[in-house]
């Protein structure tokens, strides 16, 4: 059969439209993560159901989405699936049954990561998560981690405390800051200088014209002002918000040198980029504490993918910022924090401090 000219005209075109929406599709890719390189600081590798898509996933996505590693940790709890449900629930709200501890979950993702290759175990800093901040001997368990797993976790996160619902869908007694079984865990992590990151909201859901827990909050950081301590969502949660949220910010970070905030999940839809007016405000705290902040996607064990357009929000604030507070936030401030922090326990590198006697003044 011959082919005539106007046909392969006819192919030509096609080819060039072809080529022209691979082109526009590969621009938009570009556009739907955070355009700086970055560690993304807070993955949740399991679900609230424990279940997983696997550290080798989550490599596939790191890749695409201009991530250099991650800090990855999992769920302390489970979820209750009952038998009057008649779908298994994926998320903590999916329905009105509870959340226990799941005592398992670090020995999963700790013989999971031991699978990696040393170049890939280099792209993640995962963190002892489970236990019940409410139990006194909670401190046993990350003990026994660093003890059973040298050379795997670096630090102690993510402390689920005062957590909107799920502070009233969790079995016992409803966890807080102002227990005193949290202060062995505070005092472990300030002898050998390990970051702690805390989940603690600034209010309970429906009280949102005062930081109802601003005193537990800082009563934690004037007892302990040598533990470099983050603050999950700068304390912001579905419902929970308090007036002039960047000014409290800012003194808080003004008075306590050793907190660090992030921005991640409900404050930074609902707070820092709710206009523009709130995006400038955030952006001149940003530049003026940008060694004090991280960016971080808070994504679920399940949805890797999701990374693509959740780290991609950062960029109209970034953009806002100087080329040193950019690096500070996407890269420094994490690496800072996380990545000398392997084998100080197993080594007994406790932090040392200098002798009253020593001190000339």
């Amino acid at each position: 059969m011959l082919i005539t000219e106007n046909k392969i005209n006819i192919e030509l075109k096609k080819l060039e439209k072809k080529e022209w929406f691979l082109d526009k599709t590969s621009d938009l890719e570009q556009l739907r993560w955070c355009k700086y390189k970055m560690i993304d600081a807070h993955v949740h590798i399991i679900n609230f159901m424990q279940e997983t898509e696997w550290l080798e996933k989550l490599l596939y996505y790191m890749k695409k989405t201009n991530i250099k590693s991650s800090v990855i940790f999992w769920m302390p709890v489970k979820k209750n699936w009952w038998e009057h449900e008649k779908s298994q629930p994926e998320y903590y709200l999916d329905d009105d049954n509870e959340c226990y501890y799941y005592s398992f979950t670090d020995w999963m993702v700790a013989e999971e990561y031991n699978k990696l290759s040393d170049k890939n175990k280099e792209k993640f800093y995962p963190l002892i998560s489970w236990f019940n901040p409410m139990d006194i001997n909670a401190i046993k368990h990350i003990e026994n981690m660093f003890k059973f797993y040298p050379g795997v976790f670096c630090w102690i996160w993510e402390i689920l405390l005062r957590h909107d619902d799920l502070t009233f869908l969790t079995q016992w007694e409803a966890p807080r800051l102002s227990s005193k079984s949290i202060f062995p865990i505070l005092e472990f992590a300030t002898e050998y200088d390990l970051p702690v990151l805390i989940h603690n909201n600034i209010s309970a859901p429906g009280v949102s014209d005062h930081p109802k827990y601003l005193s537990e909050l800082e009563s934690i950081l004037r007892e302990f002002p040598k533990t470099k301590i983050i603050y999950a969502h700068c304390w912001v949660s579905r419902r929970v918000y308090a007036p002039y949220y960047a000014k409290m910010i800012k003194r808080l970070l003004d008075e306590y040198p050793s907190l660090y905030v992030d921005y991640s999940w409900a404050v930074f839809e609902e707070i820092i980029g709710k206009d523009e007016k709130s995006l400038d405000e955030w952006a001149e705290l940003s530049e003026e504490f940008s060694n004090r902040i991280l960016l971080w996607s808070d994504i679920l064990g399940k949805d890797f993918h999701r990374i693509w357009f959740i780290n991609y929000k950062f960029n109209k604030l970034l953009a806002k910022l100087s080329k040193k507070a950019i690096k500070n936030i996407t890269i420094n401030n994490a690496e800072f924090l996380f990545w000398w922090k392997k084998w100080r326990v197993e080594n007994w590198l406790r932090r040392k401090y200098p002798r009253l006697e020593d001190i000339k003044i």
